[in-house]
């Protein structure tokens, strides 16, 4: 439970963050619970994280300011292992190290910056710009859906290891209900925005283009089908297109040959009646 002195000065910091936020961030307390903060991070231009959507919590100790909270990012970025404890500076890794003046905007301040840069600490990762590009495109579909059935790299993360564990860790797959509850108008318009891009919720892949050509209906499609003739059917209709023709025309073809052999053989016979006989 928050003493006092953390209430008042969260309840302050709220109000301040609320007017004024810092650039790509915005940040609220649960309502439930003034010591659990959720943050959203878009990410800047010229960078790989650019148009993500980067959904963590603050977990502040009930003696706040004078020590500083757990830093969580749970969304997959390519940067961080989501879900996990970041030892920043400015989480509970380094208390010593925590300024009682720094605020709420403070610390996100700080995270966005290091999270655009590349030095290492423990819960972070290495990945390339491609790898977190693909991560950045998927970030509205990973916190609306929890990662849908089929989590991207990296998302399994949230569900193993001790670091992971603990008041505040989301796991992979819970269908968004969590980001839904902090965040429900945001779901919302990541809702609309899948559907008009057409995305898979199940993947968050985008889905393939569907076929321009009607369908036909099953009347119309038997249309369409060439069934294969039995051979008494063929025979019978072979049968009637004989019997509505002529014995000429149904017999052309022998009448031609016929004519042929009786032109050679009278030619045969004319020609021998006319060799010479020797004398």
């Amino acid at each position: 439970m928050a003493t006092p002195a953390a209430t008042k000065r969260l309840t302050k910091e709220y109000a301040a963050i609320s007017k004024s936020p810092p650039p790509y961030i915005i940040a609220h307390p649960s309502e439930t619970n003034i010591l659990e903060w959720h943050y959203i991070l878009t990410g800047p231009p010229e960078t790989p994280y650019e148009g993500g959507q980067y959904w963590g919590t603050l977990m502040f100790p009930p003696d706040y300011p004078f020590a500083p909270p757990a830093i969580r990012m749970h969304t997959p970025s390519g940067r961080f292992q989501p879900s996990t404890r970041l030892c920043l500076s400015i989480s509970d890794f380094h208390p010593k190290s925590f300024n009682p003046a720094w605020e709420v905007s403070t610390i996100l301040t700080g995270l966005l910056s290091f999270m655009t840069g590349e030095e290492m600490t423990t819960g972070s990762v290495r990945a390339s710009d491609a790898e977190r590009k693909l991560f950045a495109k998927r970030t509205r579909w990973w916190n609306s859906t929890g990662g849908g059935s089929k989590p991207i790299p990296g998302a399994s993360a949230a569900t193993s290891g001790s670091n992971s564990r603990g008041l505040g860790a989301i796991k992979a797959g819970d269908g968004g209900a969590k980001f839904r509850l902090e965040w429900p108008e945001i779901d919302d318009e990541n809702l609309k925005w899948m559907k008009e891009k057409r995305i898979d919720l199940a993947t968050g892949l985008t889905k393939p283009a569907q076929s321009t050509q009607p369908n036909c209906s099953p009347d119309v499609a038997g249309l369409r089908r060439r069934p294969i003739a039995s051979a008494t059917v063929v025979q019978d209709a072979q049968i009637a297109r004989d019997a509505g023709q002529g014995w000429l025309s149904r017999n052309k073809w022998k009448v031609l040959i016929g004519s042929m052999l009786l032109y050679i053989f009278v030619a045969r016979v004319l020609g021998e009646g006319n060799t010479p006989v020797a004398v």
